[in-house]
């Protein structure tokens, strides 16, 4: 064993200790804790590149395998998300659609039980009319779309009885080690964006979110020219949809004009369109209410609308009169959308994917870190570790109040950093860029 492959034993494994302490840590030490783990993830990262091909793929499996699991090590430490599953699940399993009721509604009283509904003298909880509950939100209807209110079913149906929030942690671990598998059979290296990323075992095990099926379809979708993955992926969470014309990247471009243009597009969109409206009938046709719940109210309530809450567009807001950051978000937006059609390489559509998607967390700069699960996927499959900001400072504004703006700013000039990087690095007859197709299992690594 060379030093270069200790070194990065020897960081994995710190990276690992400090995940594992972090779901037994303080709330007020979280921020502290976290940072700690990103510090030895760059680390770890940057000491990769150093480690021989040999070793390189066991030790992005094994590495990536192990934080996974430190994910299971507590329940969720950050968000209650989860607990709207457990209970989405169980409500469906009743035989009811869960965009009818709210948990605060008592006709659902029978579905109680103490773990999701403890008495208001246990902990901080959400108050309801006759007591507290676990789950955020308590008197709105559900904002998840189908696939994601079918996958809350299918766990809860394979789920003991009494096992909690468990089972939606050990669904995340699987579903992150799967992906690991699908990024490293591409290219080892790289999968190490993701397998080491401290997001994956926070947000996609320990607090279960359902961003992670939404990412891992999007990779389907991308290695594998499939428009029925995104239309999966839309149906698991809304905000795929910004990543989905990656797949048509420099459609507008001479090579693909005219009709092949048009051939490629319908091939993508229409069986992306067709999974989304079969995802969604079944549920119109079995519920009373909207199926699409709180949806309009969420976009209200986390400053999206025309208002905008001060952690919204926070970046623009330093250049911009706050008036202008809507308006300008839409233009910014389709300009990185005619950007991608006419210029975008169609060999590598993850790459139109990772700009339009981290271009409008930029942009948005929305206050939840799970919601990057999606960022960090494309960058391992595009190698443009630059982007991973984008998800750090998704984590800084949510655990740090205030640090949105100045988070998100650094995380910008990261990106531009490491386009300029890249484009001196071209110039002066630099490595080449990252393979078109499936690779050996362990190629050499990229520099900046």
């Amino acid at each position: 064993m060379n030093r270069r492959t200790t070194l990065t034993a020897a960081l994995l494994a710190a990276l690992t200790a400090v995940l594992a302490a972090i779901f037994h840590a303080a709330p007020a030490g979280l921020p502290w804790w976290y940072a700690a783990a990103w510090a030895l993830f760059a680390a770890a990262v940057w000491a990769l590149r150093g480690v021989p091909g040999a070793a390189a793929g066991p030790l992005v499996l094994a590495g990536g395998l192990a934080l996974i699991v430190t994910g299971l090590l507590g329940p969720p430490a950050t968000s209650t998300d989860s607990f709207r599953y457990a209970w989405d699940g169980r409500v469906q399993s009743a035989g009811l659609s869960p965009y009818d009721h709210a948990p605060a509604d008592p006709a659902l009283a029978a579905l109680r039980d103490p773990w999701l509904f403890p008495g208001c003298s246990e902990g901080h909880f959400y108050p309801i009319e006759d007591g507290c509950t676990r789950i955020n939100r308590p008197s709105v209807h559900t904002i998840y779309p189908p696939l994601a209110e079918a996958y809350f079913l299918l766990v809860d149906r394979l789920s003991p009885d009494g096992a909690r929030h468990k089972p939606l942690q050990v669904a995340g671990a699987l579903l992150a080690a799967g992906l690991l598998v699908v990024l490293r059979r591409r290219d080892a290296r790289l999968a190490a964006l993701w397998a080491w990323c401290p997001a994956v075992p926070m947000e996609a095990v320990n607090n279960a979110h359902v961003d992670l099926l939404a990412a891992a379809a999007v990779v389907l979708a991308l290695l594998y020219g499939r428009g029925t993955w995104f239309g999966v992926a839309v149906a698991v969470k809304l905000v795929p949809a910004v990543a989905l014309p990656g797949a048509l990247s420099g459609a507008l471009a001479g090579s693909l004009s005219g009709g092949r243009a048009a051939r490629r597009a319908l091939r993508t969109l229409v069986p992306a369109v067709l999974v989304v409206a079969a995802a969604y009938l079944p549920y119109v046709l079995a519920s009373r209410s909207s199926v699409l719940g709180y949806l309009f109210g969420y976009v209200s309530e986390e400053g999206y609308d025309e208002a905008g809450a001060r952690e919204r567009y926070a970046v623009l807001r330093l250049l911009l009169p706050d008036s202008w950051a809507l308006p300008a978000v839409l233009v910014a937006m389709a300009a990185l959308l005619l950007h991608v059609l006419r210029r975008g390489d169609p060999e590598r559509p993850q790459r139109g994917a990772l700009l339009l998607t981290g271009g409008a967390f930029l942009l948005l700069t929305p206050g939840y870190s799970w919601y990057a699960l999606l960022v960090v996927a494309l960058a391992a499959l595009d190698g443009r570790w630059e982007w991973l900001g984008v998800a750090l400072a998704g984590a800084a504004a949510y655990l740090v109040p205030g640090a949105a703006t100045p988070a998100y700013t650094l995380a910008a000039a990261a990106v531009i950093a490491g386009a300029l990087l890249r484009a001196r690095s071209a110039r002066a007859g630099g490595p080449p860029r990252t393979p078109r197709r499936p690779a050996d299992p362990v190629p050499a690594t990229p520099r900046p």
